[in-house]
């Protein structure tokens, strides 16, 4: 029988099927049509269409367990890529993902799960009895700091069931996430596997990485100014009068901004629930949302007066504002690029894009074992628990490519943050000088 002749396409003509109705991809060099699971993808819509029409063997490395593989079948098109070749970096990444499966890593949970499942429990036992049996204000402050703290917690669990099943079954782990995400914080784990997939694939990319799109409060870039588009939110973020005021002084209002910032997850998640199509579980997150706009409203009402409830609402914000200040120093002050990512610089996008936070092992809790946000951000699926094992290898591997790996302890990560944020302001400040210099400003920096 003769052998059946392969068929081959270039990556021009790969590139070329790119938008909704018309997705093609390659994984180690064969050519999928994934446009019908584009609505059934479940990390979203935007990882396939960011990386539409190019090889994306490295990303869906990252993002799949071994048995994803076994399901492309259905989509190969035939075709296989005729120019697909790998980089060194790419083979060693890859060659680590393998190391690391063989090992079990992805698979060791530890008992990090459990322990701060009872270490949530207790916290929200300790606030509502705070509030309950307590008449000192100095208790019902402390109960409004331990339900921030228990925000933060849930936060990680929140995070762990996002990306793979933290729990001992799928369907546990779909509830867990609604339980800790929903119900406990109010945040939608719909939503923040939405916003959240879409920073992993897009990693510090100005128009395509939600977590850098802060405008009117913050700006990362002064590349921000030419009003980009931005991809997730499909809209144009303008660059206003309002924006620069309040950019020009974004040195002095980035933690209040961070303490606030639960809010906007709040009303976003609210939007996405009730907005928009194709959510997974959507009467479950729902319930979950009411579950968490009854059992915070009802505790703030046990307070004496509105005095104290807004002083315990501010402080439950202000203490899970931590959490949002860990994940800005992760990459506020890293490498930034206008544009898409190409699946072929999925290594050097995401260590360039993101730093490391260093401390002792015993202050691993307090980070949630996230500040090897280089180590999480290569291997979404692995346990948090494991990256301090596996950091080592990260390094030396980008050491052998002379590629970057950023590490700062958590103060001089606040500093470097602070410094970018206020050199960006004093470039907005420019802006309010005198036409002749704005017009310089724009021919220098207008985009594309």
């Amino acid at each position: 029988m003769a052998a059946k002749i392969k068929k081959y396409i270039t990556s021009d003509e790969l590139s070329s099927h790119n938008k909704a109705g018309d997705l093609w991809i390659s994984i180690q060099g064969k050519v999928y049509d994934v446009s019908d699971w584009l609505k059934d993808h479940p990390g979203g819509s935007f990882p396939l269409m960011n990386l539409a029409g190019q090889e994306v063997t490295d990303a869906f490395v990252a993002f799949h367990p071994a048995s994803a593989w076994q399901n492309l079948d259905k989509f190969f098109t035939g075709y296989y890529l005729k120019d697909y070749s790998v980089s060194e970096v790419s083979k060693d990444y890859r060659n680590l993902v393998f190391q690391f499966s063989k090992m079990g890593l992805f698979e060791k949970k530890g008992h990090v799960m459990f322990g701060t499942m009872l270490f949530i429990a207790m916290l929200f036992v300790m606030s509502v009895c705070g509030v309950l049996f307590f008449e000192s204000v100095w208790v019902h402050l402390l109960s409004g700091c331990l339900v921030g703290f228990m925000w933060i917690q849930s936060g990680w669990i929140g995070h762990d069931a996002g990306h793979y099943v933290a729990m001992p079954s799928s369907r546990l782990n779909k509830l867990g996430g609604i339980l800790f995400a929903n119900c406990l914080s109010g945040i939608s784990i719909g939503w923040w596997k939405w916003n959240h997939n879409a920073h992993h694939i897009s990693c510090n990319s100005l128009e395509y990485d939600p977590d850098l799109q802060y405008i009117p409060f913050l700006v990362v870039s002064s590349k921000f100014f030419s009003s980009l588009t931005s991809h997730f939110y499909q809209k144009k973020l303008t660059f206003d009068t309002l924006s620069r005021f309040l950019v020009s002084h974004q040195h002095w209002t980035f933690y209040p901004v961070m303490c606030s910032a639960r809010l906007n997850m709040f009303v976003q998640s609210v939007i996405m629930l009730l907005f928009k199509r194709n959510v997974f579980n959507r009467a479950l997150e729902i319930l979950g949302l009411l579950v968490f706009v009854t059992w915070y409203p009802l505790l703030l009402s046990y307070l004496p007066n509105w005095g104290e409830r807004t002083m315990f609402v501010i402080a439950s914000l202000s203490v899970t504002g931590m959490q949002q200040v860990q994940f800005s120093l992760n990459h506020f002050s890293s490498s930034v690029y206008v544009g898409q990512l190409k699946g072929n610089d999925w290594f050097e996008r995401q260590t360039s894009g993101t730093l490391d936070i260093s401390c002792p092992s015993w202050m691993d809790w307090f980070h949630g074992g996230l500040q090897f946000q280089v180590e999480h951000h290569l291997f979404p699926r692995m346990p948090r628990c494991q990256f301090r094992k596996v950091s080592p290898f990260v390094m030396e591997l980008c050491k052998k490519h002379n590629l970057e790996y950023n590490c700062a302890s958590f103060s001089k990560a606040n500093l470097l943050t602070i410094r970018q944020l206020r050199n960006v302001a004093l470039e907005a400040r420019d802006l309010t000088k005198p036409v002749p210099k704005n017009l310089v400003w724009e021919a220098l920096h207008t985009h594309g």
